[in-house]
C-alpha cells in the first residue's frame, strides 16, 4: 500500500506565504506525475499545479507567478510554495501521485488526506 501525507496547512494573512509538503511512503517502485489540487467550500476540486518525474511543471492560471511546485525524488515528496496569498486561495489542498509499486505493475493514483489553508486577516 501507499500513503500520501500532507503537512504545512494553516492560517495566513493576505499577502503572506505558506509552504506545503506531501510525502509518499509504502510500497513505491517509482512515481510519475505529482499534483496539487484544492477545493473551496461549495466549489469543485480544481487542479493547482503538476510536476512530472523529470521536473516539468504546469500551473493553473489563478496561481501562476505566485505558487511554485517542486519535488524531491529521493524523498518521494512534492512541495507547494505559495506566495502572495489572497482570500480566494482559501481551500483544502490535496496532493496526488501516480505510483508504481513494482517493476511490472501499473501506475495507480493515490491521494493525500488534505490540509486546510485559510487566508484571512
Amino acid at each position: 500500500q501507499v500513503q500520501l501525507v500532507e503537512s504545512g496547512g494553516g492560517l495566513v494573512q493576505p499577502g503572506g506565504s505558506l509552504g506545503l509538503s506531501c510525502a509518499a511512503s509504502g510500497s513505491i517502485f517509482s512515481i510519475s506525475v505529482m499534483r496539487w489540487f484544492r477545493q473551496a467550500p461549495g466549489k469543485q476540486r480544481e487542479l493547482v499545479a503538476t510536476i512530472s518525474s523529470g521536473g516539468i511543471t504546469n500551473y493553473a492560471n489563478a496561481v501562476k507567478g505566485r505558487f511554485t511546485i517542486s519535488r524531491d525524488n529521493a524523498k518521494n515528496t512534492v512541495y507547494l510554495q505559495m506566495n502572495s496569498l489572497n482570500p480566494e486561495d482559501t481551500a483544502v489542498y490535496y496532493c496526488d501521485a501516480g505510483v508504481k509499486s513494482a517493476r511490472n505493475s501499473d501506475y495507480r493514483t493515490y491521494w493525500g488526506q488534505g490540509t486546510q489553508i485559510t487566508v484571512s486577516s
